[in-house]
């Protein structure tokens, strides 16, 4: 839990950061009428660096004022603040980053900083998936999506008004067909991975290993090596091979979501972030997501009542990170 954040006006200029498995968000925030603002945002390519201090470094130089502190959100579990990140080579610890001249400087999970913005984010930034308008104010909300991982996050919320982020590595939990279909395309990953886990299907990568165990179930070969590839074709052609391998992938990720919403209790809503969703958001919307997110037997009534969103906000994450910083002291 952190405390409340300042309701007014904060005159400090803090470093924030959303840093994933391919790329790195940088921004300078403010808080301003109980609010944060972001200014100065720069995204750059992991790869365009060798380590991630040279990248945090190479933001801090071409600030006019200088960040005193910050939180930078990175893709993995920190522990004992560091981070290895998980889909990347990059390294960094707490101590690093202080030699920057940050201080104080924290490093958090880049869903749980999610899980901190998405409750913040502007309604025009939100496009529903179905469900009702408003979730339970007084409920959890959960998290969710895929990108070049799979994250999952979630945020407790009690009638008081206290709030605590709850960030997880969710995304490596395992794999659960809901039909015969998925139960061939478990099948053929186990020849490959020893265990299948969310991760291995729904982000960028697994949208490969799906199209792949895909064709070999129809008996056809499959002689795509970009997982960018069988999206621009299925959203160019629902109706082709590549249409249904997405179409499969957003009907896999309804029901991981609709899992995650039932372990968490997240009836104040679920929310899909990561790269992927808002580029398929159209597909996506026409998709069998939100019949599998209430496909939950006995609790699909419990399922109807929970909305489910899009975050579009190309920020969200250096938003929830802006509340974690301004709130600490």
């Amino acid at each position: 839990m952190i405390p409340s954040s300042p309701t007014r006006t904060d005159d400090r200029t803090l470093l924030v950061g959303d840093v994933g498995g391919t790329n790195a968000r940088f921004a300078i925030a403010r808080w301003t009428d109980g609010r944060p603002v972001l200014e100065h945002h720069e995204s750059f390519l992991g790869a365009d660096y060798p380590t991630f201090l040279e990248g945090v470094r190479a933001f801090i130089d071409g600030c006019e004022v200088k960040p005193t502190g910050g939180i930078i959100a990175v893709a993995g579990p920190v522990t004992d603040g560091a981070i290895d990140l998980t889909n990347s080579p990059w390294q960094v610890s707490e101590a690093e980053l202080a030699t920057l001249g940050l201080d104080p400087i924290r490093l958090i999970n880049d869903f749980e900083a999610l899980a901190w913005g998405a409750p913040i984010v502007p309604d025009d930034c939100l496009e529903s998936l179905g469900g009702p308008a408003q979730g339970d104010a007084h409920s959890a909300i959960a998290v969710l999506g895929p990108g070049t991982g799979f994250g999952v996050a979630g945020l407790a919320r009690d009638t008081h008004g206290n709030e605590m982020a709850l960030p997880s590595e969710g995304g490596h939990a395992c794999f659960a067909p809901g039909d015969a279909v998925e139960d061939e395309i478990l099948r053929i990953l186990r020849r490959r991975y020893e265990r299948v886990s969310i991760e291995r299907l729904i982000c960028g990568p697994g949208l490969l290993n799906m199209h792949r165990a895909l064709a070999e179930i129809d008996g056809r070969e499959s002689h795509i090596d970009d997982p960018a590839e069988i999206t621009r074709s299925a959203l160019e052609n629902p109706n082709s091979v590549c249409g249904a391998t997405l179409a499969r992938f957003c009907a896999i990720l309804g029901a991981a979501a609709g899992d995650i919403a039932l372990t968490m209790g997240s009836r104040g809503g679920v929310y899909i972030a990561g790269g992927i969703a808002p580029r398929i958001l159209p597909f996506l919307k026409a998709s069998p997501f939100r019949e599998r997110f209430e496909r939950k037997g006995r609790f699909q009534d419990y399922m109807a009542d929970i909305p489910t969103w899009v975050i579009t906000h190309k920020h969200a994450a250096l938003l929830g990170a802006a509340r974690v910083a301004f709130a600490e002291r």
